[in-house]
């Protein structure tokens, strides 16, 4: 019993808990799906920015185009590549274009064309990668594309121009500029919440049960004994 008063209301504010943060990430999927479609770039900078949210911009890629190195699909190595992209209005954006095949040699990259043409871009915001705890320093390089290990945000600031704290990761391969980019799904959404709320309540129930189950049998002991 002291078992169960202990427990049994930890896992019912467990599971209304996970039912709160269920209704708000609703509240949150459902402004960002909004926003998608009336904001232009400068207007979902003012608004903030957070990771997993949909993103409509155009503008122009431009000539800076890095490679993540230690990118791997289907148990093959590859790249995943990064490219500037410069809006019509608001900071110039990281936009991950997606994974490509490794070639066999190292000293050798992989072919990137990059669009010049104006284009319009969807996706969702996601973080700069972030770097191995172990990383080799990097020989100094020249030209585009570049190999990297990882790309932080002062990476790519040039003097005097900042760019977007986070980058777009292309909605799928029939953006303009895709390679591989079959993510998944990288933000919790509400119905993942309602699964940790039904797991929580279920416990709850368990436990009462068990609780009922061994209260009867003591019960039962005592009377035989009596």
């Amino acid at each position: 019993m002291l078992f169960t008063g202990l427990f049994l209301p930890l896992l019912i504010v467990l599971g209304f808990w996970q039912l709160d943060r269920a209704g708000e990430k609703q509240v949150m999927l459902e402004q960002w799906q909004k926003q998608s479609g009336n904001l232009d770039w400068p207007a979902h900078i003012e608004a903030g920015l957070e990771v997993g949210q949909p993103v409509t911009v155009s503008g122009q890629y431009g000539e800076s185009t890095w490679l993540l190195d230690n990118r791997t699909r289907d148990g093959a190595a590859g790249y995943e590549v990064l490219t500037l992209f410069r809006p019509d209005q608001g900071e110039p954006l990281v936009v991950n274009r997606g994974w490509v095949l490794a070639p066999r040699r190292r000293d050798e990259l992989p072919g990137i064309t990059t669009p010049r043409e104006a284009v319009i871009l969807s996706g969702r915001l996601n973080e700069f990668p972030e770097p191995p705890v172990l990383m080799e320093g990097s020989a100094e390089q020249t030209g585009w594309p570049r190999r990297v290990q990882a790309l932080k945000e002062q990476d790519v600031e040039a003097p005097g121009v900042s760019v977007s704290p986070l980058i777009l990761r292309l909605g799928g391969q029939d953006q303009p500029g895709a390679y591989r980019a079959d993510w998944a799904p990288d933000y919790m959404g509400p119905q993942t919440h309602y699964g940790y709320a039904t797991q929580w309540f279920s416990l709850a129930l368990a436990l009462v049960i068990l609780t009922a189950v061994a209260s009867y049998r003591k019960t039962g002991n005592d009377n035989d004994q009596g």
